[in-house]
């Protein structure tokens, strides 16, 4: 098996899945409002469908990866996230694309889980690196697709644009069909079943880990579900340049995972974990206080880069905390992915609550940037006791 080709299996992987499958709803949402296919308070409850299901895809990914070879897993997640593009080109009822959204969610938390981890383990151990940061810039490159596409596809119509992006996705799909693994890949049998409170990952700073990432996913909401239809609606600048400005975060999300990784290197994960929580802070405040041209360029640029990029930051702080044996390690880290997915999904449901009451895209945006800020000072915290703890031991 060729790895680089796995990689850019892992790469389509991660666009078709969470870059097309959920971010391109996002330029959609003024469209689908102002065509009357939904009002705005369902509209906003079926951007949170995809959430849903992006963590019931996490919390099913290793059900499924022990059940069936880990290629023919990814090839199906693929298949059925192209699948509920054309399902949605028509609005045949609230329920219909509700449980399409969802659909797209879960395939999302599949592929995100499954894809990295099959890949890796074949490419040499110089070149994870690299590799693992191409695997997330798929993320953004389906982010800037899909702000790039859209508006261009709109003006055939919704269903066309929903078929669009459908044909594009079986296109990434065949492309990546023959990249992944051949080997039929299984947990072993008798490994034993490790949980977090079993394990020096237990630890308080680990478990302030998880909750900053869930806190870090209630930050990033607003933007990923309600900043084109802010821009578009609420601050009267149309579908158009709301794109725009959604491309702009795609390409901060292409380099994100890269920028994170020299950072790392530079300042340790520690560091710069807390550093890359204050930029998504400001980042989602901006929108608060700063509606400006300016403002809402580095708004879209620091959420786009800060979305991707705190994923392998996080990865790497729990490899610093958790002991090398790969049960230990893998449990911890599908807490912390479980924790991001739940963080969303809340979120998600919440925002979409208060906006239905009348709540204003202020509020949404105050409230994530306070999620934010609570994360960083949770995790300063944490070190604060831990330390006080090894010194009196």
């Amino acid at each position: 098996m060729n790895p680089w080709w796995a990689t850019f299996a892992g790469l389509c992987a991660s666009l078709v899945g969470i870059g097309l499958a959920r971010f391109a709803y996002t330029p959609l949402i003024p469209a689908l409002i102002e065509a009357e296919w939904f009002d705005p308070p369902a509209v906003a409850y079926l951007g949170a469908a995809n959430l849903a299901g992006y963590l019931a895809g996490a919390l099913s990914a290793g059900w499924i990866a022990a059940r069936m070879p880990s290629a023919v897993a990814l090839r199906t997640m693929m298949l059925l996230a192209t699948a509920t593009f054309f399902a949605s080109a028509m609005p045949i009822s609230f329920l219909w694309f509700f449980v399409w959204r969802f659909a797209s969610g879960l395939t999302g938390g599949v592929l995100m889980v499954l894809a990295a981890t099959t890949i890796l383990t074949y490419v040499p151990p110089s070149r994870r690196g690299l590799a693992g940061g191409a695997i997330f810039t798929g993320v953004g490159l389906g982010v800037a697709a899909s702000g790039t596409l859209v508006p261009l596809l709109l003006e055939r119509g919704l269903t066309e644009t929903w078929l669009g992006l459908g044909v594009l996705a079986l296109v990434l799909t065949v492309a990546a069909w023959g990249g992944w693994p051949r080997e039929t890949l299984h947990p072993p049998a008798a490994e034993p079943v490790t949980t977090a409170d079993d394990l020096p990952s237990a630890s308080l700073t680990l478990k302030a880990l998880y909750v900053g990432y869930a806190l870090c996913a209630v930050g990033l909401v607003p933007h990923m579900i309600f900043l084109v239809d802010f821009i578009a609606r609420g601050l009267g600048q149309g579908v158009d340049v709301g794109a725009r400005y959604w491309v702009l975060l795609g390409l901060g999300a292409t380099v994100g995972p890269v920028l994170a990784g020299y950072l790392a290197d530079r300042i340790g994960f520690t560091n710069a974990v807390r550093l890359v929580f204050l930029a998504q802070a400001t980042a989602v405040v901006l929108l608060t206080v700063w509606t400006g041209t300016v403002g809402l360029i580095v708004s879209s640029v620091l959420a786009g880069a800060s979305l991707p990029g705190i994923v392998p930051l996080v990865l790497g702080r729990v490899i610093e905390l958790t002991p090398p044996d790969g049960p230990a390690r893998k449990t911890a880290w599908g807490n912390a992915t479980t924790a991001f997915a739940l963080g969303q999904a809340v979120a998600a449901y919440g925002y979409s609550y208060v906006f239905a009451q009348g709540g204003g895209y202020v509020l949404l945006f105050a409230l994530g940037a306070g999620a934010l800020v609570l994360a960083v000072a949770l995790d300063l915290l944490a070190a604060v006791i831990q330390n006080r703890q090894h010194s009196r031991g």
